[in-house]
């Protein structure tokens, strides 16, 4: 009996130990956020072996780093050699370094820097402008002509560049465009500042325009000066963001007061905000914008609308001559191999679109599915090329990176976590990736299981990809509300990549991803008495009520699942707005969504919905194109 106490006070004095040292994280960070640097060292003393002690010695270095001397600083860097922490001193030391111009030891150190950033990407630029490098012009004229703000770090490089001559006038006004188009109205003023003072813009007209562009356009729009088009054009961009005919209205008054290029490039924005609401003008706009020799070019965002504006209108030759305007690195994406070949045999070449469509049919995403389906290939699953064995993943549950972020993710520091899973896993060889992804999977650490399980090259296992856990959960109310296992289980993959108490950005909660608000709509009409919306991040009341939505939503829909994951994921006002006024491809359809994220979110659901119907099995599994159908037109 004796024994078997001490037993139980000897683990009882562990578990109490490492939940001590656990708080002690815990307070270690909050006295590293204040910057109480007597805290720090004394929790830093109390962690020198715990597992996660190298974030104790980050924080206590990165709080003396103005004064630590170069040797203590790479004694860390080589003592941690290879992990997260280490990279993010020295991210931090070349942020001093920079700053402070010691460019001997930044150039020594910056090359073995992982996470870069803009800051020091433009540090680099400095010193190697410094050193006369042309090649560092053009990536300091790259970031000059994005638009977007930048660091301090980058006005430096940027302001040796203007007084050298190397950044031009017109690269000023291109510049202050980008920025103005963003609404990045800051980023516009500023650059005007490059400009001679009776050439620059009026900052008071570019507030008046993005107060109210409409009052601006009665009281204060102009035309004889750059400056004054420049804030012009700007209004109506913003008055085009709301509404198409006043903006289209205005500029017809005006367009003859403003050079062949800015009508242009005016006309390719009209046609891009006319596409994302689907008016049909979209496609004589985009043509008139391309019209002339003086023809302001569309971005990549422009093409990809332009192209899917002909999809839409099912004009194929017009969809090929879309994609062929495109750069090479976009032609090659997925999507547009597909639709080429859609293109290519739709006006009767077909050998053309078989070339393109076999080796897309070898990828495992949805346009490999649909490449396989347009080949006559029935869909499968790959065999599993590869499992590790048992020690191999015990082993891998040993591997330093892979235990400082089960210890962040037991203490529910997921961000963290997941930086340092990422960190850890981003060189790892196929079969490594795998044994990962089965350590996560024993955590129940789904989404890394799943996201660690995609990053295979050659040797794959679907069933970790497609991970089904929660099925006897699940199984009761999918009968309940006779909904499909592979659709369903293929959408909560999407949502929540199965971590059950994940709260979104926006607020939804869940496997299932449900707002409040949507959350108390559905537990009304269920009968709920006295609900709490914090109970539904547990896993059968978020289950309950997601079904019961998902179900709502697809009775609206005629049971089209299509429709439904639109629906689920914007609202079913606009996946019903979003049809045509004519029958349309589901696919057509999926790839003309408005939304970048509902777009991409309906194609991996329904993607999903394949592999999952082949892992349960289910004996009557239909295409993807089956899945998609055909969408009715607008009532």
């Amino acid at each position: 009996m004796k024994k078997i106490l001490a037993g139980f006070m000897l683990i009882f004095w562990v578990e109490t130990l490492v939940a001590g040292v656990d708080d002690d994280f815990l307070a270690i960070r909050e006295a590293f956020r204040v910057g109480d640097a007597v805290r720090v060292a004394k929790y830093a003393d109390r962690m020198k072996h715990h597992v996660l002690s190298p974030y104790a010695e980050y924080f206590q270095l990165r709080l003396s780093l103005e004064d630590s001397n170069v040797s203590a600083i790479r004694a860390f860097l080589v003592r941690h050699e290879g992990s997260l922490v280490a990279d993010k001193l020295r991210g931090d030391w070349l942020r001093l370094l920079g700053k402070r111009q010691h460019w001997a030891v930044f150039a020594e150190e910056y090359p073995k820097l992982v996470n870069q950033d803009d800051t020091l990407r433009c540090y680099a630029l400095q010193h190697r402008l410094l050193n006369q490098d042309e090649a560092a012009v053009e990536a300091v004229r790259a970031l000059w002509l994005t638009g977007r703000n930048m660091p301090d770090s980058c006005i430096a490089a940027f302001d040796k560049l203007i007084k050298s001559g190397k950044i031009s006038t017109e690269d000023i006004w291109s510049r202050i465009r980008s920025a103005l188009e963003a609404g990045n109205t800051g980023v516009a003023k500023y650059t005007s500042k490059y400009l001679p003072r009776n050439l620059a813009l009026d900052s008071q007209k570019v507030n008046a325009a993005v107060k109210d562009p409409r009052y601006f356009f009665d009281k204060q729009a102009g035309y004889g000066s750059r400056a004054e088009r420049e804030v012009t054009l700007f209004a109506l961009l913003r008055l085009l963001r709301s509404e198409t005919n006043q903006a289209f209205a205005r500029w017809h008054k005006v367009r003859e007061r403003f050079p062949a290029v800015d009508q242009s490039y005016f006309m390719g924005n009209l046609a891009y905000w006319a596409a994302i609401r689907q008016d049909e003008r979209a496609l004589n706009w985009f043509s008139e914008a391309m019209r002339g020799q003086h023809v302001y070019p569309l971005s990549d965002v422009k093409l990809a609308w332009q192209a899917r504006v002909a999809l839409r209108a099912g004009n194929w030759p017009l969809l090929l001559d879309s994609i062929d305007q495109m750069p090479d690195e976009m032609c090659q994406e997925d999507v547009w191999r597909y639709w080429r070949a859609r293109a290519l045999s739709a006006t009767g070449k077909h050998a053309q679109a078989n070339a393109l469509l076999a080796p897309l049919s070898h990828e495992h995403g949805f346009y490999g599915q649909m490449a396989k389906e347009e080949l006559g290939v029935m869909f499968s699953v790959p065999a599993t090329a590869y499992q590790p064995r048992p020690d191999e993943v015990s082993a891998m549950e040993k591997v330093p990176g892979i235990r400082r972020a089960l210890a962040l993710y037991q203490l529910n520091q997921r961000i963290e976590a997941n930086r340092e899973w990422i960190w850890t896993i981003q060189d790892f060889t196929d079969e490594q990736l795998l044994a990962a992804a089965r350590v996560a999977q024993r955590h129940g650490i789904y989404d890394r299981a799943i996201n660690t399980a995609i990053k295979t090259v050659s040797r794959h296992d679907f069933s970790l990809r497609y991970l089904a856990p929660y099925r006897d959960q699940m199984r009761a109310v999918l009968q309940q509300h006779q909904l499909d296992e592979a659709f369903v289980y293929g959408l909560i993959r999407q949502e929540s990549r199965f971590i059950a108490d994940i709260k979104s950005g926006a607020g939804a909660i869940g496997l299932m991803q449900l707002m409040p608000a949507t959350a108390k709509w559905v537990a009304g009409k269920l009968g709920v008495k006295h609900f709490k919306v914090n109970t539904v991040a547990d896993i059968n009341t978020n289950l309950q009520l997601g079904a019961y939505y998902l179900k709502h939503v697809l009775t609206q829909f005629d049971d089209q699942p299509l429709l439904a994951a639109a629906a689920y994921n914007a609202g079913p006002g606009r996946a019903k707005r979003w049809r045509d006024s004519t029958p349309l491809e589901g696919a057509i359809y999926a790839e003309t969504i408005p939304f970048n994220e509902t777009r991409d979110y309906v194609k991996v659901v329904l993607s999903n919905s394949m592999y999952y119907a082949s892992h349960f099995e289910q004996p009557h599994r239909p295409t993807l194109k089956q899945r998609l159908g055909i969408v009715a037109p607008k009532n």
